[in-house]
């Protein structure tokens, strides 16, 4: 048995709409709604969940989006009303748990699936469709509270309820807190991910093209 770090409050999931933005349609999978029961985990989804670009969104560092109430309760607070699970497009919403100091490659026991934290949230512009205001994409990076996405390390399933348990954390201590930083305006950050294992090439090459002069998103 792992250490009890938080719990499932809720499983989200949504499939890909087709949405007015902007005199355009554009086709998202932001909209996620809860769901009851048990949700298979396997591959790169959750069962009846989807990405509408799985250039940019998805695949295997990004299987499962993570968010927590803690983080909702704050934005409640900052807007002056409150926001039901899954409105960030997040998986699963989590409770008693800060994502923030979450450390990259650290695994967690699900349910009966095996998760590993990979990499945080940066946001798109199909956030401010969802919130149906194109400058909250801005507000939430300014904010610092990206949540955290996971990968699938052991196919299992997971439901409201579940607690999140700590199987085992890397010793490097980077965090999702220290990477979102580092892309959010602290360049003095950016170094200590470019051989950073346990986190994906994308990033990597990112920091790595960073340090290098160039500023293009990972």
């Amino acid at each position: 048995m792992g250490q009890p770090i938080g719990r499932i409050e809720s499983v989200n999931v949504g499939q890909a709409r087709d949405v007015p933005w902007h005199d355009r349609i554009v086709t998202t999978a932001v909209w996620k709604e809860p769901v009851a029961g048990r949700v298979a985990a396997a591959g790169v989804n959750l069962d009846g969940d989807d990405q509408a670009d799985r250039r940019v969104h998805g695949g295997p560092t990004k299987s499962i989006y993570a968010y927590a109430v803690e983080d909702y309760d704050w934005w409640a607070d900052e807007i002056g009303s409150s926001l039901a699970p899954g409105t960030f497009g997040e998986n699963l919403t989590l409770a008693e748990i800060d994502l923030r100091a979450a450390v990259v490659g650290e695994r967690w026991q699900v349910g009966s699936m095996t998760a590993r934290v990979t990499e945080p949230r940066i946001p798109c512009f199909k956030l401010g469709i969802r919130m149906g205001d194109a400058a909250f994409v801005g507000r939430f990076a300014a904010a610092g509270r990206p949540g955290t996405y996971l990968a699938i390390d052991r196919a299992g399933d997971v439901g409201a309820g579940d607690r999140i348990e700590l199987l085992d954390r890397p010793g490097h201590g980077v965090t999702i807190g220290d990477i979102e930083r580092a892309y959010h305006g602290h360049p003095e950050l950016v170094p200590m991910l470019v051989d950073l294992e346990e986190l994906s090439e994308g990033w990597r090459d990112w920091a790595r093209r960073h340090v290098m002069g160039s500023t293009s998103e990972p």
